[in-house]
């Protein structure tokens, strides 16, 4: 089945470790080996800035130009897409053109226009980002994503972020709307215990308004998709790989279960109005949809995923990437393309095989990484193949297109 977006050409100008590039894809399962330092990460943080967000680093703009003499040059990265209906369309981001060089002025003098990223939709300036999700999806596995059960709640929040996202992309600007309010709280009440300042209790007010309406909004989209991701994930749509059982643990949430969410707007607001002593006290907000955290459960064993053992915890989220990758699907006519990095490491044999099984019948386009060609072998004829070296990328001969 062909998937109804695919990325038919990359091009890389002063990416990371990558000079130039031009790179055509033509099959649903791309893969990319090479040894470690060849840029294979590199390539598949390209494309995910083809769509909205920092990518699957959430690197800071200036760090992406390659370096020179210890500087970052300007870059640029553009995508050629293919959709259901065989429209093409370009997408590009990266620096301004007029980015400063090494040893000019603006380099010596600072960094302004290395810190700003433009985008462009066949050839026009976007002004959201928005737009940009409107068009390409996509969702992505790395090694870095192994710690998520060890490391803190907000590593995992943010990995459910990134998942609204994906499915409703204005969840990015509800989740910016409450961190700012939040902020501007948090320095206003630091301010008035430091100083000693009165501060205008009406700001406070109109700030935990804000906070109360977007965040209600961010936890009410939390929910939702937890609740869908568990279904799919019941039902079926990870195939070989055990279903993973999510729980959001948040206050406000559980909250939603039994009260409308005006009525669990107006409760935040009076407990934060009760808590400003408290709060300015620690210097944080202590309570809110910001504390929440995302646990996963190996439902088959009913065991939680930081008692499992590494290639279960692989296996978990690749189940729960599937799934997400089914929702989008559904939801919006088109799968997201599939960015996993190193994704066969950990997974012993059976797995891989149900892995490269499922994409095969997943109606996305799939880009994977690894060092072992090998490994591979099973999609020989499904999959087409590229040696990665530092700045090279060739067509592999032992996985042609199919």
């Amino acid at each position: 089945m062909a998937p109804a977006l695919c990325l038919t050409r990359l091009m890389l100008r002063d990416f990371r470790s990558w000079p130039a590039l031009t790179a055509p894809f033509r099959s649903r399962i791309v893969l990319v080996t090479g040894p470690n330092g060849a840029g294979k990460t590199n390539l598949l943080e390209a494309i995910s800035l083809l769509g909205p967000g920092r990518g699957l680093r959430g690197a800071r703009t200036v760090e992406f130009g390659r370096q020179q003499g210890g500087t970052p040059l300007p870059w640029a990265a553009a995508g050629r897409f293919r959709d259901a209906f065989g429209t093409e369309f370009d997408i590009g981001t990266g620096t301004p053109e007029a980015g400063p060089r090494p040893g000019s002025p603006a380099a010596e003098g600072g960094r302004s226009a290395l810190e700003r990223r433009i985008f462009r939709l066949d050839g026009a300036p976007v002004r959201s980002q928005a737009v940009l999700a409107e068009r390409v999806s996509a969702v992505w596995l790395t090694p870095q994503m192994d710690r998520l059960f060890q490391e803190g709640a907000g590593d995992r929040r943010r990995f459910l972020d990134r998942l609204v996202w994906a499915l409703e992309p204005h969840h990015a600007r509800e989740v910016a709307a409450y961190d700012n309010a939040m902020a501007q709280r948090n320095r206003l009440l630091s301010q008035e215990r430091r100083e000693g300042l009165r501060i205008d209790q009406a700001w406070l007010a109109g700030l935990e308004d804000a906070m109360a309406r977007h965040g209600v909004a961010v936890a009410a989209a939390r929910r939702g998709l937890v609740a869908r991701l568990n279904a799919a994930m019941a039902g079926g749509v990870t195939g070989a790989f055990p279903a993973a059982r999510l729980a959001l643990t948040c206050p406000v949430s559980a909250a939603l279960a039994g009260a409308p969410a005006l009525a669990v707007e107006d409760g935040l607001r009076a407990d934060w109005a009760a808590c400003r002593g408290r709060d300015a006290a620690a210097g944080a907000t202590l309570t809110g949809p910001h504390r929440a955290d995302l646990l996963f459960t190996h439902a088959p064993k009913e065991i939680p995923a930081a008692l499992c053992s590494t290639g279960e915890q692989k296996a978990l989220l690749v189940a729960v990437v599937l799934a997400h990758a089914a929702l989008i699907a559904h939801a919006r006519g088109f799968a997201p393309l599939l960015l996993l990095d190193e994704v066969a490491a950990h997974l012993d044999a059976p797995r891989r095989e149900a892995l490269f099984a499922a994409l095969a019948d997943l109606p996305a386009q799939a880009f994977l990484t690894g060092t072992d060609p090998g490994v591979f072998a099973p999609l020989r004829g499904i999959a087409e193949g590229f040696r990665a070296s530092p700045g090279v990328l060739v067509a592999d001969t032992d996985f042609p297109v199919p």
